[in-house]
């Protein structure tokens, strides 16, 4: 009897070990590593996903530590960003001197060059730099670059290279940084290296390479795997089997980088990836076509893990349990697998789709460290529209842009500042003054003086502060981020609009819901004319549209900030000598950044002239510099930003034959 005992004993105590290994020891899938440093971080879903819905996601468990495959043991010392980087001479913000090229060059080399120059980064003087950048021309082939001048032990330098083999000096570059494609994990130190992507020779130099989720969405019959294959080939995969040798050895990296091919992956939910370095090319391959990388214990650290929240878009998988894995990915829930693919898309748009924005990241995490890790929120960087464009430097509270209301739980303020530009013959708009100060929600108006003629000595009383600024005679002063704006709605305004305060009062009713967006009351639409070979925008009455006229809309002032700031100084060069483009160089802005069309609200007579607000003037037919000027914009931008819509927002009751006495806003409707 007690021989059974311990005979039952000895296999509880076995099953319960086992089971222990199997779900402690063996962990089937984790999300990819988090960023570092990551202090309170907040989650920050995107904005376009159902909180509700994806709630149990929101706050997703540190994943479970495993022995992690390959030892981190940093190179070139003990080196932090506190001991090797000297932040005194970075005064004047973050300029960055790029060395000269010593030989021959590649055209990757021409667009990191190309990408730096005009930028607000870039400076002529190494002297005057903050950074001074190396562009390494290792090549597959082992050739190596000599040590550039002003090393000075590596010291505020920062070495790109952007193969897989640096050179052999590279492995010893003192106080040097390195931003490197996909480095080794025991070679990179944290918090002070950057790990980049690896880009093919035919990667876009700016706008960008646009995502393929649209087009492997998912339909009856879709492919759940997508395994990488020798040749730069993908193909489905039985998840019933071992779709690929799972070799964890990091031994394995070595050998010339392979050519990328064109080839895409297939329609798939996710994209298998061997952990070997020479891999690497295929994560960001499987992240623009919307396939979830599931990565095999990599040997390699991902692309800007300093910032880039991967658990929202990647999982790494361990190598060891093949049949577990597969059969785990395939009871993934299908409100997780949307998150995960949906992430991949703004994550490549934000950072990988152009070499431009592969380098601006680079910098901009380098100029995050200046602010210091804990003032610098992840949702920023891990949420739309990402932090090249919810810049830091304006805020480092995410409740100051437009664009994380919803993610917050907050709202808009509700007040707006009016900004009316008088411009050339210098009339001072009295009438207009009197509408917009009779506003609930108006907080002070601000007339900046762009005229000629002296500024009148005398003003209208009002029950809100009224501000003359004098203007330097330029269009684009009215989009000059001035320290007196005290709101962040903006109501931009013409001297020469006609509003009432009715119009006023529901427009900002509609922005305070889309903040992000442009609302405004005359519209314009863009086109591609065949004729022309070139786009072409016109003012026509019509349906669709996709630009509302600046000098009668609403939007956040931190695109006066954007404006100003982040613009190239050709395209504001270009909206001065051509004042009818500067509206058109607002909405390329704005589009760019939310990725969303304006909103057209009604008005109950013409705010202002067709001839005089629309650019190029009315009818279908712009003037000759109207072609020329939306196509240098959108040859600037590297893409047509500008999306249509036929969405227009009207009040209750506006045009229903009921009595006027029902109506909220009275005097819409009033000849």
């Amino acid at each position: 009897m007690q021989s059974l005992r311990r005979k039952s004993l000895w296999v509880a105590l076995s099953a319960s070990w086992l089971l222990l290994i199997l779900l402690g020891v063996f962990p089937l899938l984790r999300p990819a590593v988090p960023p570092r440093p990551q202090p309170g971080a907040s989650p920050g879903w995107p904005r376009w996903l159902d909180a509700e819905l994806l709630q149990s996601f929101s706050q997703p468990e540190e994943p479970t530590e495993d022995a992690p495959p390959c030892p981190r043991s940093p190179h070139g010392g003990h080196c932090t960003w506190g001991t090797c980087f000297d932040t005194s001479r970075c005064r004047d913000g973050l300029k960055v001197f790029v060395y000269p090229a010593a030989g021959p060059t590649s055209e990757m080399h021409h667009r990191v060059t190309a990408s730096l120059e005009g930028s607000r980064y870039g400076t002529s003087s190494p002297a005057e730099a903050c950074l001074l950048l190396f562009l390494s021309l290792d090549t597959p082939a082992g050739g190596c670059s000599p040590e550039p001048p002003h090393w000075n032990s590596g010291r505020n330098h920062l070495v790109l290279s952007l193969h897989l083999a640096p050179c052999p000096w590279a492995s010893q570059l003192g106080r040097a940084m390195v931003a490197e494609a996909s480095p080794k994990v025991d070679t990179f130190r944290p918090g002070f290296d950057v790990a980049l992507p690896l880009l093919p020779e035919a990667h876009p130099l700016r706008g960008r390479a646009p995502g393929q989720l649209w087009q492997h969405s998912p339909q009856p019959g879709l492919a759940l795997l997508a395994v990488a294959e020798k040749m730069g080939r993908w193909r489905p995969a039985d998840v019933h089997s071992p779709p690929v040798g799972w070799d964890r050895h990091c031994e394995q990296d070595s050998g010339a980088e392979p050519t990328l091919p064109g080839e895409r992956p297939p329609n798939a939910t996710f994209c298998l990836i061997p952990g070997h370095r020479t891999e690497a090319w295929r994560f960001l391959q499987a992240l623009q076509a919307g396939c979830i990388p599931v990565l095999l214990s990599p040997c390699w650290e991902l692309p800007f893990s300093e910032v880039i929240d991967w658990t929202k878009a990647a999982i790494i998988v361990d190598d060891r349990l093949p049949l577990q894995v597969l059969a785990a990915l395939q009871e993934m829930s299908p409100a997780r697998v949307l998150t995960l693919r949906q992430q991949t898309q703004f994550l490549w748009d934000a950072y990988f789709s152009s070499v431009e924005k592969v380098i601006w990241t680079t910098l901009e995490i380098i100029q995050d460290r200046f602010f210091g890790a804990p003032t610098h929120p992840s949702l920023l960087w891990n949420s739309p529209p990402g932090a090249l464009l919810a810049r830091p430097t304006f805020s480092l509270s995410p409740q100051e842009f437009p664009f994380y209301h919803l993610q917050l739980g907050s709202r808009p303020e509700g007040r707006f500042s009016t900004l009316i530009w008088v411009g050339p013959p210098g009339q001072a708009p009295l009438k207009l003054i009197q509408a917009v100060a009779g506003s609930q929600h108006c907080a002070q108006i601000l007339v900046l003086w762009s005229s000629d003629r002296p500024v009148p000595s005398r003003w209208p009383e009002t029950a809100v502060p009224l501000t003359v600024i004098e203007g330097r005679r330029k269009v684009s002063d009215r989009f000059f981020p001035y320290s007196a704006i005290g709101t962040d709605a903006i109501l931009s305004l013409d001297a020469h609009t006609n509003l009432s305060t009715s119009e006023v009062d529901f427009a900002f009713s509609v922005w305070q819901s889309f903040p992000e967006r442009m609302v405004g009351f005359l519209t314009c639409s863009h086109f591609w004319d065949e004729a022309r070979g070139g786009w072409g925008y016109t003012a026509e009455m019509a349906n669709e549209f996709s630009m509302v006229l600046s000098t009668a809309a609403f939007y956040h002032r931190y695109y006066h900030t954007l404006f100003t700031h982040s613009l190239p100084k050709a395209l504001r060069t270009l909206a001065d000598e051509a004042p009818t483009c500067v509206d058109v160089l607002m909405n390329f802005l704005v589009a760019a950044v939310t990725k969303l069309p304006p909103i057209k609200v009604p008005y109950g007579k013409q705010p202002l002239g067709a001839a005089a607000l629309a650019p190029g003037g009315p009818g279908p037919e712009p003037q000759p510099s109207a072609p020329n000027c939306i196509n240098q914009m959108a040859a600037e931008f590297g893409h047509m930003p500008l999306v249509s819509s036929r969405v227009r927002l009207d009040p209750v009751l506006f045009k229903d034959p009921v009595s006027v006495q029902r109506k909220k806003y009275r005097s819409l409707e009033k000849p």
